[in-house]
């Protein structure tokens, strides 16, 4: 009988794993506190020698470490400062710029991304609407109240407005919707803005009635949070959209996202 051919592990693998180095092990251990809570926005990693005997690595490693973490944002390192690393626990922000250049790069049209958002907010609303806070609800109509009507007077409505879609997500209790909704915030405040600028110069009248209509759909989308009604608020909202794109200059939707941002 032919013997098989015995296993060779290296030939499957392609390349042997890397060790870890030990700075990175100790980037990871700190990331695992700032992750969970033992280490809050704005607290202080503790004194150099207190980190080099807990960890019992060099001065070296260990400033090889902070490095790993700076370079992530998660700590922000003042030089010359005797207080050391600062825990900075980054928002949106920290993947927006990255995704907007990924968008850029593709080639992605002011279209995409409302499409894209279309997928995102009523789901959300439907989230708020089944698990929301009476002390939500307060936001987004404290927002409606007072936020959009003083952006309206200062000739802000656009960011007012985009604004207003992000708290919405954000307030639904859903940390990964949120974090896309941040990602698109800025190209859709962008654009929104450039649209009602351009409608509040050319057009007032269709300008002054798109507000109108805007704060009556808040108005209904709060009611519906408010009674829990799960579907009507996800159909209505998606709705909303569909109509706010629908009434969006032809040549804003066919932009590319890097016409946007430059």
């Amino acid at each position: 009988m032919t013997e098989a051919p015995a296993f060779n592990l290296l030939s499957t693998t392609g390349r042997p794993v890397r060790t870890p180095k030990t700075a990175e092990l100790v980037a990871g251990k700190l990331r695992r506190m700032i992750v969970e809570g033992k280490l809050v926005d704005g607290d202080h990693l503790p004194h150099e020698a207190e980190l080099m005997e807990h960890f019992s690595v060099s001065r070296p490693t260990l400033r090889e470490a902070v490095r790993v973490l700076e370079a992530e944002r998660l700590v922000e390192v003042r030089r010359g400062s005797r207080t050391g690393a600062r825990v900075c626990v980054p928002g949106p922000e920290i993947v927006a710029r990255p995704a907007s250049l990924l968008l850029e790069l593709s080639g992605a049209t002011v279209s995409d991304v409302l499409v894209a958002r279309e997928a995102i907010e009523p789901a959300a609303a439907g989230l708020l609407a089944v698990s929301g806070t009476e002390a939500a609800f307060d936001e987004l109509e404290r927002f409606v109240d007072e936020d959009i009507p003083a952006g309206y007077a200062a000739d802000d409505f656009g960011s007012a407005a985009a604004r207003f879609h992000l708290l919405m997500v954000q307030l639904s209790g859903n940390a990964t919707l949120a974090l896309t909704a941040g990602m698109l915030h800025e190209i859709v405040e962008r654009h929104t803005v450039s649209v009602a600028l351009e409608r509040s110069r050319n057009d007032v009248e269709t300008y002054q009635a798109n507000y109108k209509l805007f704060v009556r759909s808040q108005r209904r989308l709060i009611k519906l949070l408010r009674a829990r009604d799960e579907a009507g608020a996800i159909a209505h909202w998606k709705k909303h959209m569909g109509v706010a794109r629908s009434i969006m200059p032809a040549d804003h939707l066919s932009a590319q996202v890097r016409d946007i941002l430059h």
